[in-house]
């Protein structure tokens, strides 16, 4: 298995690990993790491996089998060989924007309580498509009410807890299409806000960033019907 070292600490950027094996496909397994592997709808990380005066750009993060995560080179690289210890840099500013992006998401959750049934998320941009079956208010009124959120500057934590206890509380679970990631037999789950102030609390194995101040603003650009139920909420920052 990877070691997930984005769990521990998302705002970190670079770290060393070693190669412990390739792929078929040209993919390098690490010990320790820094790239986010493809999943929940947030892309993958990208950046370089450096040793030895040697560099291998890293186009996308994928998962691997058994808890493997797969670092994709870039065509025509150099790779390093099984053993040797390298050293992980991300591309920031892409990684920044996708926890800004990711925590957005969650608030528009908040802001439209119903049950999730897809998501996406890119640098720019991100949307998550609702059970829902009426018009949602305007795209100016949930502008403002995302706006209201992030200005409340809530922090972003974390606590983990086990299948059984999810099970016990399942309304935790927002997602209807995607099952709850696990790590060691535990379940991840982000909360926004605390005591009082907490807005949310749900499963999610995705990088966030640790203030919704940090979101900067952000603006609904478009919502789609696609589906007897089914409605497509899209959301772009303002910067």
């Amino acid at each position: 298995m990877t070691a997930l070292l984005f769990l521990e600490d998302s705002y970190c950027k670079v770290a060393s690990a070693t190669v412990t094996g390739t792929t078929q496909e040209g993919g390098i397994i690490l010990d320790r993790g820094l790239f986010y592997a493809t999943s929940g709808g947030q892309p993958g990380d990208r950046g370089k491996l450096l040793w030895a005066n040697t560099q291998t750009e890293i186009e996308t993060t994928l998962k691997g089998e058994g808890g493997t995560v797969l670092c994709m080179p870039a065509q025509d690289q150099t790779k390093p060989d099984v053993g040797q210890v390298v050293t992980q840099r991300i591309n920031w500013n892409l990684r920044y924007c996708h926890m800004r992006m990711h925590t957005a998401l969650h608030l528009l959750s908040v802001a439209i309580p119903l049950p999730v049934t897809g998501g996406a998320i890119t640098a720019i941009k991100g949307r998550l498509d609702f059970d829902m079956p009426d018009k949602p208010e305007e795209k100016d009124e949930l502008s403002a009410r995302m706006n209201e959120l992030i200005a409340r500057s809530l922090d972003i934590t974390e606590t983990w807890i086990t299948q059984s206890e999810l099970e016990q509380n399942p309304t935790l679970v927002k997602t209807l299409s995607v099952q709850p990631p696990q790590e060691a037999g535990k379940i991840r789950l982000i909360r926004i806000g605390n005591g009082e102030d907490q807005i949310d609390l749900q499963p999610c194995g995705g990088t966030h960033v640790k203030n919704t101040d940090e979101i900067g603003k952000v603006r609904i650009s478009k919502i789609e019907k696609k589906g007897r139920q089914n409605r497509r909420v899209h959301m772009v920052f303002e910067d």
